[in-house]
């Protein structure tokens, strides 16, 4: 079958003007996902990576360049993907339920279609139960549950999720990731997945952009071409230890030989 490409950008670039004069933020990012791919952005604080997903997202317009969707410019238009932050930002007068459906009910889809929709998912995907309480009775691996499926079921292809589970502990994480995989497989959205994390990048992706900072730009492309469905065992078989090794010296400050040794 021939690759389909869903996103393209196309020498995205932002600036910013400061008292002394403009400052580049993102030099020309240039970089196409195909359809149903899980793409992951990894490098250190400030450079870009959040920029490029507003962008994207149609929330911030590049100083240059243009993203493009299906071939067609969508430089500046927003809803045509879904976007999930690191909170998660659900509604604490709303059910569960009811923040799930909140996208969809926002696309125009009935509260009683949107229910009917995303009851199922609830239930399949660990949430089965909970579906009339309040995020209060939630923990947080939960919610992240709850805030993620909100953004699947919205009627986009691309997905953004930016750190979505920076803020749980290791081995909430680890189940956060396993559950986003099997959920993933389902859905066959295409995701791009914003982390610091260089273990949970390459667990979870099929390419991994490495990003540089003053400017923020793409120093690296990776292929992470090991076999789906992946076990927890993968973060210690050799070829995943050298990967990760590599992303390591690529994210390492010059002189900085703690994180390569």
């Amino acid at each position: 079958m021939t690759a389909v490409t869903k996103l393209e950008l196309k020498d995205v670039t932002t600036t910013f003007a400061t008292p002394t004069g403009p400052f580049q933020a993102l030099a020309p990012v240039s970089f196409s996902l195909e359809e149903g791919r899980f793409v992951s952005l990894i490098g250190p604080s400030g450079c870009g990576k959040s920029t490029l997903f507003n962008i994207v997202a149609g929330l911030q317009p590049p100083s240059g360049g243009a993203v493009l969707i299906d071939g067609e410019d969508a430089t500046g238009t927003i809803g045509r993907v879904g976007y999930m932050l690191q909170k998660d930002l659900l509604l604490s007068w709303r059910t569960v339920l009811d923040n799930v459906i909140l996208g969809m009910e926002i696309r125009g889809v009935s509260r009683k279609e949107a229910r009917g929709r995303a009851e199922p998912y609830l239930r399949r995907y660990g949430l089965g139960g909970f579906e009339h309480q309040y995020p209060r009775s939630l923990s947080g691996g939960m919610r992240q549950r709850a805030a993620l499926l909100r953004t699947l079921l919205v009627d986009t292809d691309i997905i953004l999720l930016d750190e979505p589970f920076g803020a749980l502990d290791a081995q909430t994480k680890g189940h956060m990731q396993e559950w986003l995989m099997r959920i993933w497989t389902e859905f066959r959205k295409t995701v791009v997945f914003v982390t610091h994390d260089i273990e949970e990048a390459l667990f979870l992706s099929d390419e991994v952009y490495v990003m540089a900072t003053r400017p923020g730009r793409v120093v690296e492309h990776l292929t992470v071409d090991f076999p789906r469905p992946r076990h927890r065992g993968l973060v210690t078989e050799p070829g995943f230890v050298a990967l990760k090794q590599h992303c390591l010296s690529l994210l390492a400050e010059p002189g900085d030989t703690a994180l390569v040794a």
